[in-house]
C-alpha cells in the first residue's frame, strides 16, 4: 500500500503536514510493508530536501498512490477519482461552503476520512491541531491586550521559530491584575491552559472566582456543566447535555460580570445554549472586553465573534451597542481575537505534534486490519455514498 503526504493547494497557504521528515521515517520503521512517497512542495515548512535526507521518494506525480494524506481541503479540480483521502473537509456540519466539495467526492469515489472523524468509540477525537489552536490563540489574546493597552508589544507567532520561542517572549511581560475565564476541557482548553501556567498565573475555583476580587491575576478554567444549567432548575448530566442540550439554557452571566478576558476554549455542539447573546453584552455590568475565541463560531454562542480574523489582521473591536465592527483599541469595546486557522503560525511543532498522534492511531489500523475500528468510523463516504454513520449529511448534499 502507497501512502502520499500531499501538496497543500488551498489558500491563503498552509505550511503543516501531517508527518515531518523524522515522524514519517518513524512510520516506515514501523510498517516496512507500506510505502510512503512525498509530492513536491515549495511552502511546506519542512523542504524537499528535508524529506529526501530520509531516503523518501519526493514526486511531481503522486497519483499513483493509494491513500492521499494531506491537511486542509483539496480543491475539486485536484481531487483524483477512486482513492482515500485523509484531510480536513470542513463538511461534517454542514458547512455551506463546501457542500460541492463533498458532492465531488461521492461523484468521484472517493473513500473521504476526516481528521475530525477520527475519533475513539466514545466519540472523543484522536488527533488533531487542538494543542496548538489554543496556544497560539491565548498567547495572540495577550498579544492584544499588550497593544491595545499600551502595556508591552508581543511579537507575532509566525515570526517565532516554535513554541521554546513563544515561550521565551512570554517571560519578558507583565500581566495586569486581571481575571481571565477558560472554557472548556479539551485539547484546545489545556493548550490555552499550558500558556496562563507558564505566565504563572494562578488558577482559581470557580466559587472563588465568582465571589472574590485579587491583586494578581488570576483564571479559572468551566467546563459546559458550569456555563451552562438545566431551565427546571435539576442537576444537569455533561454526558446527557452532549447527547441532547435541549433543556438548558446559559449560565455564563455570573462569570462574565466577573472577568476581564474571555479565552473560548469549548467546543460548541448543535443546540445548546449559547454562552452570550448581543443582549447580554449590552448589559452594564457585563465586564468582558477582551475575547479570544479558539472555537470562532460564527454569529454563535459568543456574541461578539461577527466573523473570522486573519493571522495578518488578527483583531478587531466589537461594539456591543451598536452591535457593529469597530478598531480593536476603540474605547468601551469588546477587542475580539478570532483566528480561525490559529496553527497555521506554529506549524513545525504542530506538524510534529500531528504526526505523532496519526501514526499512533491511524496508519496502523491499515495493517490490523482495523481492529478499534477507528476507519470505520472515520470513513464518510464509500461505493459514492455516505456511510450510515454520516447519512445524516444526506439532506446537506440534496441542497435541502
Amino acid at each position: 500500500m502507497t501512502f502520499a503526504i500531499i501538496k497543500e493547494r488551498k489558500n491563503p497557504p498552509d505550511r503543516r503536514v501531517v508527518f515531518s521528515p523524522e515522524h514519517l521515517a518513524a512510520a516506515r520503521a514501523q510498517f516496512p510493508e507500506a510505502n510512503f512517497i512525498v509530492e513536491s512542495s515549495s511552502i511546506r515548512v519542512f523542504s524537499d530536501e528535508d524529506y529526501r535526507k530520509e531516503g523518501f521518494e519526493v514526486l511531481d506525480d503522486v497519483s499513483h498512490a493509494d491513500v492521499m494524506i494531506g491537511v486542509k481541503e483539496v480543491p475539486i479540480e485536484n481531487l483524483i477519482p477512486n482513492k482515500k483521502y485523509f484531510y480536513f473537509s470542513h463538511t461534517i456540519k454542514k458547512q455551506p461552503y463546501n457542500r460541492k466539495l463533498l458532492l465531488a467526492m461521492l461523484e468521484k469515489n472517493i473513500e473521504m476520512f476526516d481528521h475530525e472523524t477520527i475519533v475513539k468509540k466514545s466519540g472523543a477525537r484522536l488527533i488533531g491541531f487542538g494543542r496548538y489552536a489554543g496556544l497560539v490563540g491565548a498567547y495572540n489574546g495577550f498579544r492584544a491586550l499588550g497593544l491595545r493597552d499600551d502595556l508591552f508589544n508581543l511579537p507575532k507567532v509566525e515570526t517565532l521559530a516554535d513554541l521554546n520561542e513563544v515561550k521565551s517572549e512570554l517571560d519578558k511581560i507583565t500581566i495586569p491584575n486581571i481575571k481571565i475565564l477558560l472554557s472548556g476541557t479539551g485539547k484546545v482548553a489545556h493548550g490555552a491552559k499550558e500558556i496562563l501556567d507558564h505566565l504563572g498565573i494562578k488558577e482559581i475555583s470557580d466559587a472563588l472566582y465568582l465571589t472574590s476580587q485579587f491583586t494578581e491575576p488570576v483564571y479559572c478554567m468551566v467546563d459546559v456543566m458550569e456555563y451552562s444549567k438545566r431551565s427546571d432548575g435539576k442537576v444537569g448530566d455533561k454526558f446527557k447535555f452532549y447527547k441532547d442540550p435541549s433543556g438548558y439554557e446559559s449560565n455564563f452571566m455570573p462569570y462574565a460580570k466577573e472577568t476581564d478576558y474571555f479565552i473560548a476554549g469549548h467546543f460548541y455542539g448543535n443546540n445548546a445554549p449559547y454562552l452570550f447573546t448581543r443582549e447580554d453584552a449590552k448589559h452594564p455590568d457585563f465586564r468582558i472586553n477582551l475575547v479570544a475565541d479558539i472555537s470562532c463560531d460564527i454569529d454563535g454562542p459568543v456574541a461578539s465573534t461577527i466573523r473570522p480574523s486573519t493571522i495578518a489582521d488578527p483583531f478587531y473591536g466589537y461594539d456591543a451597542k451598536t452591535e457593529k465592527e469597530v478598531a480593536f483599541n476603540a474605547e468601551n469595546a469588546i477587542t475580539v481575537m478570532a483566528v480561525d486557522n490559529l496553527p497555521c503560525e506554529l506549524p513545525k511543532d504542530a506538524s510534529e505534534g500531528f504526526g505523532v498522534t496519526f501514526l499512533e492511531h491511524v496508519i496502523p489500523s491499515f495493517f490490523n486490519n482495523d481492529e478499534r475500528e477507528i476507519l470505520k468510523r472515520a470513513k464518510i463516504t464509500e461505493n459514492g455514498k455516505l456511510t450510515k454513520r454520516f447519512s445524516y449529511l444526506q439532506d446537506y448534499i440534496d441542497g435541502k
